[in-house]
């Protein structure tokens, strides 16, 4: 049975965060995230790229961060498997192929849908490169090949940042559509920073990097 569409996937509660010597960028922040695709506003330097890797565990912060009734920071492997945050740039994979991407973030993902994966692979367009290591490829098609694998990870919350870099029009497009698939009757969380983000996308919420509550927001506007 579908999860209620007002069941609160992701709660946070007071985060504080500051880069040593600088101001917070984060003081007392607050925001609930549902199931769906949640759009994460800001400025450049408000702190988009910062809330998310505080949200994945890479940084850590002060305050509560609860994934479906349980705490974030309380066991990490929980967090490993049910948060999915991954730099398709990292040098790490770059002798990886697309399947060889797919592979690897099943093992830390296992309810990865590899048959999801390799169709968001082609609707990118990925079909004449699945045979390339991710070094050899263009930066928009390696940021593909990152957006089919965390579209297909299952995880409770899914984070993508700058999504839309290096993608052609028609990446786009088909960003937009998977994107709109999943965000009715997913149970799941997903927070997307994307500029310019994807028109008549379904909404959750609209969060500000740096505001304190998300806005409200009504399906298909941004």
């Amino acid at each position: 049975m579908p999860e209620p569409k007002n069941t609160i996937v992701l709660q946070v509660r007071g985060l504080c965060f500051g880069y040593p010597g600088q101001p917070l960028l984060f003081g007392g922040w607050n925001a609930d995230l549902g199931p769906g695709v949640t759009l994460l506003e800001g400025d450049t330097g408000s702190g988009k790229t910062t809330l998310l890797r505080l949200l994945a565990g890479e940084l850590r912060g002060t305050g509560e961060l609860v994934l479906n009734g349980r705490r974030l920071g309380d066991d990490a492997a929980t967090e490993r498997r049910e948060v999915c945050w991954f730099n398709p740039r990292d040098e790490a994979f770059d002798a990886l192929t697309p399947a060889g991407l797919m592979a690897a973030l099943h093992e830390r993902h296992p309810a990865l849908d590899e048959a999801a994966c390799q169709r968001h692979l082609a609707g990118f367009g990925l079909a004449p490169h699945l045979a390339k290591p991710l070094y050899a490829l263009s930066t928009g098609s390696r940021r593909k090949a990152g957006l089919a694998v965390a579209l297909s990870t299952g995880c409770a919350l899914t984070l993508l940042d700058d999504a839309a870099a290096g993608l052609d029009r028609d990446s786009m497009h088909y960003l937009a559509r998977a994107l709109a698939e999943g965000a009715d009757g997913w149970p799941r969380a997903l927070l997307l920073v994307c500029s310019p983000a994807p028109e008549a996308l379904p909404l959750a919420g609209v969060l500000r990097a740096g505001s304190a509550q998300p806005r409200e927001t009504r399906p298909g506007l941004r």
